[in-house]
Formats: C-alpha cells, sequence, structure tokens
C-alpha cells in the first residue's frame, strides 16, 4: 500500500491481523532514522517502537506510545537529540508517499509540536529519574540499571585508589550482546529475560549484574580464578536457551566479551555508555 497523506495522522491501514503492514511500517521508519543519523542500528528496535507502528497504523492519537518510546530510549542512554530526530523520522515516513529508492528526506523542524513536547517531556522526566534512583533495578528483568552500575564502578576505583592497585588487576567487566535485529514485538523483551536468569544463576556470588542497553547487559566482577569458566558456562547456557526458543532461533548467537577496565573512572563510565550502545 503506498502512503499518499499529507498529514500526521492520515496515514491509512488496518492493523488487525495486517502483520506485514506493521513491518513495512516499521522497515521504514528504521532505514529513514539511520539515514538521518541514528548512530547504532542494532539498539533501534524496542517494543516501543512497535506499540508507536501499532498506534500509526491504526491511527490512534501517537502521544502515549511516543511518550512510552522516548521514555525507553532515554533509559537506555540514547541523548534528546538523537530521540527527536529519530521522531522526525517517523513524521517523514508518515507523511511521504514510498519510492523506488526508498530514501526519505527528514526534516528536523516538521513534526508538530505537540508529539515534539511529549517527547521532550518523557525524556528529560526519564533522564532525572535515573538521577533519582540511582539503586534502582530494570522492570522486567530485575537487572541493575546502568546508573547503579556506574555507582557500582565508583567504589570500585576509589577502594582500588586507597589499596594502590590497578582497577583491572582485580576486577573484570563481562559484556553479554545479542543481535535483535530478527526479532519483533514481545519476544525482544523475552530474549533479555533468558540473559538475566542465565547471568543471575552463573554469577550468583555478589557480583553485581547490570542492563546497560535494549541488547547489551554487563556483570562487573572479581577477577577469581573461575571467573573465565563462569563466562564459558554463560555464553553455553544463553545458546543452548535462545535456540531453543522457536522466537528467538533466528538470531545470531550471543557475543561475551570481557572488557579491560581503564585507569579512571570517567573512562570506564565512557566504557559502559560505548557498550551499552553498541
Amino acid at each position: 500500500m503506498t502512503v499518499r497523506a499529507a498529514g500526521w495522522r492520515s496515514y491509512r491501514g488496518d492493523a488487525d491481523g495486517n502483520g506485514h503492514e506493521l513491518r513495512r511500517l516499521r522497515a521504514r521508519w528504521r532505514t529513514a532514522s539511520i539515514a538521518a543519523g541514528w548512530r547504532f542500528p542494532s539498539d533501534w528496535g524496542l517494543p516501543e517502537v512497535d506499540a508507536v507502528c501499532f498506534s500509526a497504523v491504526c491511527r490512534s492519537d501517537l502521544t502515549g506510545a511516543l511518550t512510552n518510546l522516548s521514555r525507553a530510549r532515554a533509559e537506555a542512554g540514547v541523548g534528546l537529540n538523537e530521540t527527536l530526530t529519530d521522531l522526525a523520522a517517523l513524521h517523514a515516513v508518515l507523511t511521504s508517499p514510498e519510492n523506488e529508492s526508498g530514501l526519505i528526506a527528514t526534516d528536523p523542524d516538521a513534526a508538530p509540536t505537540s508529539l515534539v513536547r511529549a517527547a521532550a517531556v518523557a525524556w528529560a522526566d526519564a533522564s532525572c529519574g535515573e538521577l533519582r534512583k540511582v539503586e534502582a533495578t530494570e522492570n522486567l528483568t530485575r537487572l541493575a540499571t546502568p546508573a547503579y552500575l556506574r555507582t557500582r564502578l565508583g567504589e570500585v576505583y576509589r577502594q582500588a585508589a586507597r589499596n594502590g592497585v590497578e582497577v583491572a588487576a582485580r576486577h573484570s567487566l563481562l559484556t553479554v550482546r545479542l543481535d535483535l535485529s530478527s526479532v519483533v514485538g514481545w519476544p525482544r523483551l523475552m530474549a533479555m529475560v533468558v540473559v538475566a536468569d542465565v547471568l543471575r544463576d552463573v554469577f550468583d556470588g555478589g557480583e553485581s549484574v547490570a542492563l546497560l542497553g535494549p541488547s547489551v547487559a554487563a556483570v562487573l566482577a572479581t577477577r577469581e580464578p573461575a571467573f573465565g569458566d563462569r563466562a564459558l558456562s554463560a555464553g553455553w547456557l544463553l545458546t543452548e536457551r535462545m535456540s531453543a526458543d522457536p522466537h528467538l532461533s533466528s538470531s545470531r548467537r550471543p557475543e561475551l566479551r570481557v572488557e579491560r577496565l581503564p585507569g579512571s573512572l570517567e573512562e570506564a563510565r565512557a566504557l559502559l555508555r560505548r557498550v551499552g550502545r553498541a
């Protein structure tokens, strides 16, 4: 179906039983957002994206769905400018007809003011909330938030400075990254629940296990002799459980990597941001 609309609310379609139309809108939006400057394609897709697409196809009010998406973007570490550029890309998709090249010009100033305001306010509220809840856990997976892990890193670095040792000599950061580019909707959430369950089972001795991004988790652990074996066990269990789920079996094998912690706390926190967005 060709989009012939001239306004935000004129995208037509019946969402009931029409997954093809939802997938097509989602794909066009993702392409337009990446072309407009979205830096990390692997972390673009969220369950809230699917909710926005559903609202658009049903011609429902997008304010609520976009508010939830902006809040999720902030909690995932996405900046306000990138969040609003993504919104502009959606607006361009909904108001531009499809063409052979598939390219869509995004105007950052064209989105309706009411939706821009709702998105910006939601993003700001979530960002400020992170400052107030430095020891919070993420609701679904119950893993620690990035804010908590940053706090924990501060404690580790201060202790290392007092003892006169390098942090990397006594601690390691294990990251777990999933490629969920082929997974849509609820199974994306379930994938991270599986990751959380495995990491908690394997690292059950007081390690800090946190969610860094929509498809990235991390473990801050001491460099004890069994650490390597635990990391291998986590990778094996994740691969086994993912392949057993028909909704997740199409995704690639989980990528586990041990990141060497840098010399300063500032560099370590920058590492967390980079890993969470990769």
